[in-house]
């Protein structure tokens, strides 16, 4: 996601390797920031910190579009070699044990996260607030 802001912030293309239907579970950094809290105060032992849902890069790379006002191209790479197809993590033992659930969802997150680059960028993209 990080990758995809940068590359809109400077008028750039966005790059999917392979068609962009491997997927992952994106978690908002404050929701972690939440779920390391709890765990420091909580029961000891090892815990998924994710949304347990799955969100394809194609999808990612669309709400980043969505979020940033930005009509983006997308261009599909060769895919990388020993990527996995799918990764979702299932955090129902955090939620048992520490209370602990996602709070925001990947829009609001994408949507944080793009006004945070632009704030970084300077609205002229010069990178001076």
């Amino acid at each position: 996601m990080a990758i995809f802001f940068g590359r809109i912030a400077n008028g750039r293309e966005l790059h999917v390797f392979g068609d962009g239907r491997q997927t992952r579970d994106y978690v908002y950094v404050a929701d972690v920031v939440a779920a390391t809290l709890a765990a420091s105060s909580g029961s000891a032992g090892v815990y998924n910190v994710g949304t347990g849902i799955e969100t394809s890069v194609l999808e990612l790379a669309e709400g980043c579009k969505r979020a940033s006002g930005v009509d983006a191209e997308i261009v599909f790479d060769p895919p990388r070699l020993g990527e996995l197809a799918r990764s979702v993590l299932d955090p129902s033992r955090a939620e048992k044990a520490l209370g602990w659930r996602p709070a925001n969802s990947l829009d609001h997150g994408l949507e944080a996260t793009w006004d945070f680059v632009r704030s970084a960028e300077g609205e002229d993209g010069s990178g001076a607030n």
